[in-house]
């Protein structure tokens, strides 16, 4: 990470991911720093839910639903393979690919996904290079931006 730094979880919320084949909520738990009743900001960004990334503050329902009241100075942008999982050589590849942008590269011990949070600030065509050319290079990947937007 650049300038920015993350924030300190005092906490961890539940989010609504989606609903399964069988109609039942998927959540994703991720740290926040509470701030006041139903708002938190959030202290990692998401490998599954969209909408949000790190230190966007959220005020968050009983049922995980959520609003993003203020945005964040990061960027969540999530990628998965195709199939299967990621290998270790291709996590380190998106690590190499991205690490001159000053991204934070997290991936669960599945390697199932993995969720890169990087500064807004980031050069929007540096970045998409960078993620189109690691795609490139290690093949059956996909990649995009978690909080539905790209840098500006």
């Amino acid at each position: 990470m650049t300038s920015a730094t993350l924030p300190t979880a005092d906490t961890h919320v539940r989010l609504l991911a989606g609903y399964a084949g069988n109609g039942r909520p998927a959540y994703e738990v991720l740290p926040a720093r509470t701030l006041d009743g139903d708002l938190f900001e959030l202290a990692g960004s998401p490998g599954l839910v969209l909408g949000c990334a790190a230190g966007d503050v959220l005020r968050i329902s009983d049922d995980g639903e959520f609003e993003v009241t203020r945005q964040g100075p990061w960027l969540c942008v999530q990628a998965a393979p195709e199939a299967g999982t990621f290998t270790a050589e291709v996590l380190t590849a998106l690590h190499e690919a991205v690490e001159g942008l000053g991204g934070l590269v997290e991936s669960p011990a599945t390697l199932r996904f993995a969720v890169i949070t990087i500064e807004r600030s980031t050069d929007p065509a540096a970045l998409e290079n960078a993620l189109d050319a690691w795609a490139d290079r290690t093949g059956q990947v996909a990649w995009w931006f978690g909080n539905g937007e790209v840098a500006q």
